[in-house]
């Protein structure tokens, strides 16, 4: 399997750091021959404190520091018939072990259904993802699901601010796999409906990466932390950056279904490309002209030191190992 770290062809230094980004890759094949996938989303998230989220008036607050941000920095924005509606509301269970292996080895296994007027509508959608910051970590891993159905691959490079001080950007990899409920045969519907009756290795029959796992303690799969999350989600607008990249933002929060304990929020917009050199290095600096100037307008607002997942996993007081 060939690791080949190459560049992709810019022109010259790019004008962003998130272009940097953008350039690495490495080219090789997984175990069947298959090409590395390549990162075809560009998502920018800021994490942001719980206790703002008090109503849902609260969502237009937020949208007009984003437009202060867009005005600043000359990118476009619009209103979206979505920004005028409720919430969405959605369901979000994390699996792992009692010990947060897969957490710990970067690995993320959910499931997400939407509600309507109270509520499940849809087929629940399986996620299962690989993050990390080292590109030829997360390009080289193939996480595709041992099941018949259809599934979509999604490679991300998603961009956050610093830990330490707003005005900069950090990045994780995030290598994904959805799927439909309805796509997996019925071994694996009946696997990921049990939502704790189960082992890891029994995931792994589902998701082979996590055979690499080496589990020093129970290895019984159950709801994280016996939490169900409850995320409500609001369309904010469409940040136009120019160059036929445009993107849709929201605005959600997580709580704890039952005592609507709310824990984390998050801004994002996410850009879609049919490969890093499809997209134009001047949208690029746009979209992270934009990143830095909405982290001044939006200060008080930021969690700075955790994700949406981290944040789960943290909730009883038993923080795990993995940094995101």
């Amino acid at each position: 399997m060939a690791n080949d770290k190459t560049n992709g062809k810019n022109g010259g230094k790019p004008p962003a750091q998130i272009s940097t980004w953008l350039g690495e890759r490495s080219v090789g094949t997984y175990a069947d021959g298959r090409r590395f996938d390549e990162v075809a989303y560009l998502q920018c998230k800021l994490i942001l404190k719980p206790d703002r989220f008090t109503s849902a008036r609260v969502f237009k607050e937020f949208a007009t520091l984003v437009r202060r941000a867009a005005e600043a920095t000359g990118i476009g924005y619009q209103h979206t018939p979505k920004s005028q509606q409720r919430p969405e509301v959605r369901e979000v269970l994390f699996l792992d072990t009692g010990g947060y292996h897969l957490y710990n080895n970067q690995f993320i296994v959910r499931r997400r259904i939407a509600y309507e007027d109270g509520f499940p509508i849809g087929d629940p959608e399986i996620v299962f993802k690989y993050r990390s910051e080292d590109m030829a970590k997360a390009q080289s891993l193939d996480v595709r699901p041992r099941i018949d159905g259809k599934y979509k691959m999604k490679f991300k490079l998603e961009v956050m601010p610093l830990k330490e001080r707003i005005g900069g950007l950090r990045r994780l990899l995030s290598h994904n796999v959805e799927f439909a409920l309805s796509q997996a045969p019925q071994a694996a519907r009946v696997l990921m409906s049990s939502l704790g009756h189960m082992s890891l290795p029994e995931l792994a029959q589902v998701f082979p990466p996590l055979a690499t796992i080496s589990c020093d303690g129970p290895d019984d799969v159950a709801l994280v932390n016996q939490t169900i999350v409850e995320e409500l989600l609001q369309d904010i607008c469409l940040l136009d950056f120019g160059h036929h990249s445009a993107a849709t933002a929201n605005l959600g929060l997580w709580r704890s279904r039952g005592d609507h304990h709310a824990f984390v929020g998050e801004f994002a917009y996410q850009l879609r490309f049919d490969g890093p050199d499809a997209i134009s290095h001047k949208a690029v600096a746009a979209c992270e002209r934009f990143f830095l100037e909405l982290q001044q307008v939006a200060a008080d607002w930021l969690a700075l030191s955790t994700t949406k997942t981290g944040a789960v996993y943290r909730l009883r007081g038993n923080p795990p190992q993995a940094h995101e």
